[in-house]
C-alpha cells in the first residue's frame, strides 16, 4: 500500500501559548482583586455609592466581561505549512469559481477592480477549471465595458505569466516596478523577456488609456431599478471563462448588501465548481499559488469532510511602517486568527477565503433533501436544483451563441431576479445569510455552529493584497458599518454566548461572542473620558489613595493591560510604535465609531432607521497619501466623529489644569493622583487631536467651527455634570 504523504502539518506555538496563559492567570487574580475591593467597600465598609462611584463600577465589570471573552483568542496559536508539490495531477485538481464583488465606480476605482479581476485569470490553475465572476451591484456600463477590456488584455497577461513564471500577478503591482514584484530567476535579464515585457507596459497602458476615455464618456451614476444582466466575456481555454452578473435591483425590494450580491445560483449553473474564492474588488492576487495552497487543505482526505473554507490573512500594498489609523488590522490575523484556528478555526472574514460549496448549501453530515424540501430552501429552477448534486455535470455556454447557452443564460437570468428568493430559505438557511451587515461573519458563525472548520494559513509570500484606509474619516465609516453589524448579531437571537455555547466548543464561541460585544467598550471608555474629570474638578476621588495598598491593583491592572498587549505586538515581530498606534486607535475608535455603532443599532432596534452599507471609497488623494506617510493625521469628514473626540479631549485639557491647580492648592496629591494620571494619560496618546485642534494650519486640521461646538459642548457637560452629580 502507498504510503500517504501530507498535504499539511500544523504545530502548535507553545512557547507563546504558555506565555499567554500565564500571563492571562496573573491579570485574572488581580481582576478578582479588584472586584473584592469595590464590592467589600459597600458591603464591608458602608460605602454609600454615588452616581459616579457606580458608573466607573459598571464600566470595570463590563471592561473584565470583554476581557474574559477575549482569552480564547490567545490560548492556542497554531502555525501550519503546505506541500503543494504533493497534490495530484492539473487533471485531478477541482474546478473553483472566483467571485469579485464591486458596488460603486466612484470610490472603487475602475483600473483597480479590473487589475483584480486580471490577477485572478492569473492564478496558477489550469485555466479551464478557472471560472472568474465579477458580481456588479452597481450595474455600471462602465464596468461592464472595462471587463470586456480586461478580458482582451488578460489574453496577454496570463499567458505572460505562465510563460515567465511571474510571482506577482497583480499587472499595475508588476509592470509599475514594484519592490515586492518578482519573476522567476531564469528569465530576468533575458532578451525575450525584456522585449516581452516591453510589449506588455504599452498594451496595459492602452488598456488604461481606453477605460480612462469611457469613463470621461460613461455615466457612473447608481441604478436603483435595473433588470438582470449576465453577460460571459471570456470563454476559451487560454484564460479562464470570465462573467459579468448584474442582478436585478428594485427599490421595493430589499437587496442585503454584499451577501445578496454574492449570487451562487448563477455559478451553479454555469461552472458550478465546488470551491469559491471570495475577494473584495481592491483585493488583487499577489501570489499565484494561493488557490494550490488553499487545496492542500480542501484536499486533506481527513481534514476535508468538515472544512469549510480556508481563510488567507488580508494584507496591504499602501500600509506605512507608521500605521496610524491601524489599517494593518494586525490583531485579527497576526495574533487571534491563528489562535482560533487551534480551535474550531477563524473566522469568516470578507475576502481572501477558499469556501466550500457545499458547506453553503448544508451541513457537514447532512445526507439530503426530497424535492419539495429543496425547493423551499433553493426556490423552483430545476436546473439549480440539479446543480446541488455532485454527479452534475455543466454545459460549456460557448460564449452564449448556441440555443442551449441562450437558454441557460436566460435561466441564470431568473437566478439573479428579486422574485427568485421569494418564499424560500436562500439567505436564511442557505447561501450567504442576510441577517447582518457583516454576513462574512455571521455566515462562518452559522457554519461553525452547524459543526463545519475552518483553517488559516498565513503563506510567506502575501496571497492578497488590498488597499486599506488611509485617511481617518473613511477608518471610522468602515469600523462603524463593522461594529453595527457586529452587535446586532450579539443582541440577536443568535447572540454567540448563548446561541454558539451550544452549538461549538465554548471558548469558540467566546472568541464569537468577544467580536459581537466589542462595541461595547464605547461605554467604559466614554466613562473613563468624562466621570473621573468631572469628579477631579469638583475634588471627588474615586480610586484608593496612593498610600492605600490597594491602589497598587489599580496599578497592576493598568499595567498588565498595557504590557499584554504589548507581548501580543512584539511576539508579532513588531514594534513599540506599533504598540502605541494601535493603543491610540482603540481609544479613537472606543468612543467615536463604537459608540456610534451602538446607537446605530439603538436606532435599527426601534425602528427608527434601516440597515445601511456605507462603503468606504479607495479613491486616492494625493494630500491624503502624503500626510498618511509622514504620520499626520487628516481630519476630514463626518463632523460627529470629530466633534465627540474634540468634546472628550477639551474636558480632558480643562479637568487636567483645573484639577491639578486644585491639588495643589489642597495638597491632596495623594487622593487624586490616579486621577490625573487618567487625564494626563489620554491626552498623552490622543495628542495628534489636540494637534489638530490647536497647532495645524494645513487642509487636514480640525475645523474652528468643531472647535468651538466641543468646547461650548464640554462647558455644558462640566456645568451641568457638577450640578447634577454633586
Amino acid at each position: 500500500m502507498k504510503n500517504y504523504l501530507p498535504l499539511h502539518e500544523c504545530k502548535v506555538q507553545q512557547p507563546h501559548a504558555t506565555i499567554y496563559k500565564l500571563h492571562n492567570l496573573f491579570h485574572a487574580i488581580f481582576l478578582l482583586a479588584l472586584l473584592y475591593y469595590r464590592t467589600s467597600s459597600i458591603f464591608l465598609f458602608g460605602v454609600q455609592p454615588t452616581l459616579p462611584w457606580a458608573l466607573i463600577f459598571t464600566s470595570e465589570l463590563l471592561l473584565c466581561f470583554i476581557w474574559l471573552l477575549r482569552q480564547p483568542l490567545r490560548w492556542h496559536p497554531v502555525y501550519r505549512t503546505v506541500f503543494p508539490e504533493r497534490l495530484p495531477g492539473d487533471d485531478e485538481l477541482p474546478a473553483v469559481d472566483v467571485f469579485i464583488c464591486t458596488a460603486d465606480p466612484n470610490k472603487e476605482p475602475t483600473v483597480d477592480v479590473m487589475n483584480t479581476v486580471v490577477s485572478a485569470m492569473s492564478l496558477d490553475y489550469p485555466p479551464e477549471k478557472l471560472s472568474v465572476y465579477l458580481s456588479d451591484d452597481a450595474g455600471s456600463l462602465l464596468t461592464l465595458y472595462a471587463l470586456h477590456e480586461a478580458a482582451s488584455f488578460a489574453s496577454s497577461w496570463v499567458p505572460f505569466c505562465r510563460k515567465y513564471k511571474i510571482g506577482t500577478i497583480c499587472p499595475d503591482a508588476f509592470l509599475s516596478g514594484s519592490s515586492s514584484a518578482s519573476a522567476s530567476d531564469t528569465y530576468l535579464g533575458s532578451m525575450d523577456f525584456n522585449s516581452e515585457l516591453e510589449k506588455m507596459k504599452s498594451k496595459y497602458e492602452l488598456f488604461k488609456e481606453r477605460v480612462q476615455r469611457a469613463k470621461e464618456k460613461c455615466e457612473t451614476g447608481l441604478q436603483q431599478d435595473r433588470p438582470p444582466l449576465i453577460e460571459v466575456i471570456g470563454d476559451n481555454q487560454v484564460i479562464p471563462l470570465l462573467v459579468y452578473v448584474s442582478r436585478e435591483k428594485r427599490s421595493s425590494h430589499p437587496h442585503h448588501f454584499k451577501a445578496g450580491a454574492l449570487n451562487l445560483r448563477v455559478s451553479g449553473i454555469i461552472s458550478n465548481a465546488p470551491y469559491i474564492l471570495v475577494l473584495d474588488c481592491d483585493m488583487n492576487c499577489n501570489n499565484p499559488s494561493s488557490v494550490r495552497q488553499a487545496m492542500c487543505f480542501h484536499l486533506d482526505p481527513k481534514l476535508s469532510p468538515t472544512l469549510a473554507f480556508v481563510q488567507f490573512p488580508q494584507a496591504f500594498y499602501n500600509v506605512g511602517n507608521n500605521d496610524i489609523y491601524d489599517g494593518r488590522l494586525r490583531s485579527p490575523f497576526k495574533t487571534q486568527w491563528p489562535c482560533l484556528d487551534g480551535l474550531q478555526g477563524p473566522f469568516l472574514s470578507g475576502s481572501g477565503f477558499y469556501i466550500k460549496r457545499q458547506a453553503l448549501y448544508k451541513n457537514p453530515m447532512h445526507e439530503g433533501d426530497d424535492l419539495l424540501q429543496l425547493r423551499s430552501y433553493f426556490g423552483n429552477s430545476n436546473r439549480f436544483i440539479a446543480s446541488l448534486h455532485q454527479n452534475y455535470q455543466h454545459n460549456p455556454i460557448n460564449g452564449g451563441t448556441t440555443s442551449s447557452s441562450k437558454e441557460l443564460l436566460q435561466e441564470a437570468q431568473l437566478l439573479a431576479s428579486c422574485s427568485y428568493e421569494k418564499d424560500t430559505q436562500w439567505g436564511e438557511q442557505r447561501g450567504f445569510l442576510y441577517h447582518s451587515i457583516v454576513e462574512d461573519y455571521f455566515s462562518g458563525f452559522i457554519m461553525h455552529s452547524r459543526g463545519w472548520k475552518s483553517v488559516y494559513y498565513e503563506p510567506s509570500s502575501p496571497a492578497f493584497l488590498g488597499s486599506a484606509t488611509i485617511t481617518f474619516n473613511e477608518s471610522m465609516i468602515q469600523n462603524l458599518r463593522w461594529n453595527s453589524g457586529l452587535l446586532e448579531v450579539g443582541l440577536s437571537s443568535f447572540c454567540p454566548i448563548i446561541y454558539g455555547i451550544s452549538r461549538m466548543s465554548i471558548p469558540q464561541a467566546m472568541g464569537y461572542g468577544f467580536w459581537a460585544f466589542q462595541p461595547l467598550y464605547s461605554f467604559p471608555l466614554l466613562c473613563y473620558a468624562t466621570i473621573p474629570q468631572l469628579c477631579l474638578l469638583n475634588g471627588i476621588s474615586l480610586y484608593p489613595k496612593v498610600s492605600n495598598p490597594w491602589f497598587i491593583v489599580f496599578a497592576i491592572i493598568y499595567i498588565s493591560s498595557l504590557s499584554q498587549h504589548l507581548l501580543e505586538v512584539l511576539l508579532c515581530g513588531d514594534s513599540l510604535r506599533t504598540w502605541w498606534n494601535e493603543q491610540r486607535n482603540w481609544m479613537i475608535k472606543s468612543v467615536a465609531s463604537y459608540s456610534f455603532s451602538c446607537w446605530d443599532v439603538f436606532m435599527k432596534k426601534i425602528g427608527i432607521r434601516e440597515a445601511n452599507f456605507m462603503l468606504t471609497s479607495k479613491v486616492i488623494v494625493e494630500e491624503q497619501v502624503e500626510q498618511y506617510k509622514k504620520g499626520i493625521f487628516h481630519f476630514k469628514g463626518s463632523k460627529w466623529f470629530l466633534v465627540t473626540l474634540a468634546t472628550l479631549v477639551t474636558i480632558n485639557m480643562v479637568s487636567l489644569g483645573g484639577g491639578l491647580a486644585r491639588v495643589m492648592s489642597e495638597a491632596s496629591y495623594d487622593d487624586m493622583f490616579g486621577q490625573v494620571f487618567l487625564s494626563f494619560a489620554i491626552l498623552t496618546f490622543n495628542y495628534p487631536i489636540i494637534e489638530g485642534m490647536i497647532f495645524r494650519k494645513d487642509n487636514g486640521r480640525i475645523s474652528t467651527s468643531i472647535s468651538i461646538i466641543s468646547v461650548t459642548v464640554s462647558i455644558i457637560f462640566l456645568y451641568l455634570g457638577s450640578f447634577l452629580f454633586f
